[in-house]
């Protein structure tokens, strides 16, 4: 197993860039190689905690059939294109990029490998060795919504992004949706940072979100900054990527957590077995890769009743938060009633639901 951050693992490949190549036999019995990048620290508690936590999944289901390394701290730029390529010169023939900055970079080395595989998560280009996949995280936006409508007593409540990509923009409009299903009156109140992990800038807009007189606060950021924030402020939150409850008991009232164990073991044996092709893969609450931390003891039982009932709609398939009429921040009907946005509309979003308010 390897643990570098992006400058030791720059380091080291150019090192070794500079011996003799070595060639020997591949035997059936070599492990596969698999290969992370992940764009935070693997102690974030959070998404590349999550990502990582799937990675050592791996590693315990498969033993020493695989052989797993990853890089982290890797930027969402061209910087990423060497430490890619460089992953695949060192033999590694499965390779996951964790984040949705990571797309075109992906698709550039994978062309000049097209015996490795690569696995982009979030994204939506494919090529014959790319795959995609990801989670249906607004299906657990649509679960924290539904609390955030009942315990907000302002009416406001709050949503922290990173950036304005459909991952972002879909987890807004399923929260503001959800809320608003309780009460309609519901604003949310949105500050976007440009970053997925810095907690000082994740604290900083937080505090702008208090001031605006947000009292439950979601967050789509990584570290459990936020939440620790809003604990000194006796404002509700909500964990981002995995149960932070530890970090904040009093304000944490439940959790998105990410599963991303189950797809990384069956897509490894997928390559041990010959039957790995490019595919597209999105699951949520139904299929176990989006789940809900325990409620916390001050969520009163008919708010976890909800919550649980909108769980068992996605699970059964009677609930859809983008079922219309769905209008957005101009009053415009973007979805009819009786209608639903399909998964390809919302891959693609761009704009937000009426009710929403840029801080």
């Amino acid at each position: 197993m390897g643990n570098f951050t992006r400058r030791d693992f720059v380091k080291a490949a150019a090192a070794a860039s500079a011996l003799p190549i070595l060639g020997r036999p591949a035997f059936a019995a070599d492990p596969l190689k698999v290969a992370f990048i992940f764009l935070g620290p693997v102690g974030d508690y959070g998404w590349t905690w999550a990502h990582n936590k799937g990675r050592l999944e791996l590693e315990k289901a498969l033993g020493d059939k695989v052989k797993t390394t990853y890089v982290e701290n890797v930027k969402e730029d061209a910087s990423a294109v060497p430490i890619l390529r460089d992953l695949a010169r060192q033999g590694n023939k499965l390779i996951f990029a964790t984040s949705f900055g990571y797309m075109d970079q992906v698709l550039e080395v994978a062309k000049e490998f097209p015996d490795v595989k690569f696995e982009h998560c979030t994204g939506f280009k494919r090529a014959p060795n790319v795959t995609t996949y990801n989670s249906r995280f607004h299906e657990g936006r649509a679960v924290t919504g539904t609390i955030a409508g009942h315990m907000s007593k302002s009416g406001v409540i709050g949503y922290l992004g990173s950036f304005k990509i459909p991952e972002v923009v879909m987890g807004v409009n399923a929260f503001t949706l959800a809320a608003q299903a309780v009460n309609p009156k519901i604003q949310t109140k949105l500050v976007m940072i440009d970053s997925w992990f810095d907690p000082a800038k994740e604290t900083a807009a937080t505090q702008t979100l208090a001031n605006l007189g947000c009292d439950v606060i979601a967050t789509h950021t990584d570290s459990p900054a936020p939440l620790q924030f809003c604990q000194q402020k006796g404002i509700y939150g909500f964990g981002q990527g995995a149960d932070m409850s530890k970090f904040a008991p009093k304000a944490h009232l439940t959790a998105i957590e990410d599963i991303w164990g189950p797809h990384y073991i069956a897509r490894a044996k997928a390559m041990l077995d010959g039957s790995w092709k490019s595919e597209d893969f999105w699951e949520g609450i139904k299929e176990g890769d989006v789940k809900i931390s325990p409620y916390n003891a001050i969520v009163p039982k008919n708010v976890q009743e909800a919550a649980d009932k909108v769980i068992e709609g996605y699970k059964n398939g009677s609930y859809d938060v983008f079922k219309g009429p769905i209008f957005d921040q101009s009053g415009a009907e973007k979805v009819p009633a009786g209608k639903a946005m399909s998964l390809g509309d919302l891959a693609t979003i761009d704009w937000y639901v009426k009710g929403v308010q840029s801080a």
